[in-house]
């Protein structure tokens, strides 16, 4: 499996910023990749945030199918969480998480009377790995563009309070990604979904995990009809030399891009890397 460590000094800055931030908010966003939902899931964060509330949001929901969708809410509500499912790029989803976040705020300014203090508005703030979706996601509640927001991961570099309206503001901060990604499966699953910079691994090598993973999933039959190719029997290294073969010239890089994006961008279809009841 190949190895995958990434921690730029820039995500170090960010941690210690929002962890100085968190005792001013009163909300927290967790955003999750939908395809991913587990792997890019922050393991410090029910640590950093204590008994503050957390809605957990389920984002690029486009991108798996509806029945995978639907297990995921039924998974995370056995745990006792509540799923907001939201697809930032459609805008789908935002009012219902405007409206619970809105409703932890009732609860805080409820606690803000009993102690003589006066109402304000609700500080959430939104969270999770880098390219998520959290700028799309805090574009959409606002109703305009004011967090930069692109496909790819460390576009957010610094933490910045918007006001959505007179009753919520929102702490955008940058990704956020633990010290050590000491579950190398999970991390390679970030990797193929670009969920951390490219800097931390050899995309040949993601590549190839990536057609070992959609095997394993029994999605061969998607890699079959796209590209012609048959994985079954091979390795994902054996198939990209064998795609690059094939159709690029023997450039074996180009045949590992084209596929990561094909995956990347949706072209392959809806295809989730992760499902409920396996876990």
């Amino acid at each position: 499996m190949p190895f995958i460590q990434w921690y730029p000094g820039h995500i170090a800055k960010a941690e210690r910023q929002l962890k100085e931030q968190l005792n001013r908010v009163d909300v927290i966003f967790e955003v999750l990749d939908a395809r991913i939902p587990l792997a890019s899931h922050h393991p410090d964060v029910p640590g950093w945030i204590g008994d503050k509330p957390r809605l957990v949001v389920l984002n690029r929901t486009d991108m798996i199918p509806e029945s995978v969708r639907q297990g995921w809410l039924n998974w995370f509500a056995a745990q006792g969480e509540t799923l907001y499912c939201t697809n930032a790029k459609q805008g789908k989803g935002i009012k219902a998480l405007k409206k619970a976040a809105q409703a932890a705020g009732v609860q805080m300014n409820e606690r803000r009377q009993q102690r003589g203090m006066r109402p304000r508005a609700v500080r959430a703030v939104v969270i999770g790995f880098p390219n998520v979706g959290k700028s799309a996601l805090i574009n959409r509640l606002l109703g305009r563009k004011v967090a930069a927001s692109a496909r790819r991961a460390g576009v957010t570099r610094q933490l910045q309070w918007i006001r959505i309206s007179d009753a919520l503001e929102l702490l955008d901060a940058p990704g956020i990604i633990p010290a050590k990604l000491e579950n190398q499966e999970d991390a390679v699953k970030l990797a193929i979904c670009e969920d951390i910079g490219e800097a931390a691994y050899d995309n040949q090598q993601i590549g190839a995990a990536l057609i070992d993973l959609l095997v394993e999933l029994n999605f061969d039959n998607i890699l079959s009809s796209r590209y012609q190719l048959d994985p079954q029997n091979i390795t994902g290294e054996e198939y990209i030399e064998s795609l690059g073969n094939s159709k690029f010239k023997g450039d074996t890089e180009r045949a590992t891009m084209q596929l990561l994006n094909d995956f990347r961008k949706g072209v392959m279809g809806k295809i989730p890397l992760e499902l409920p009841q396996l876990i």
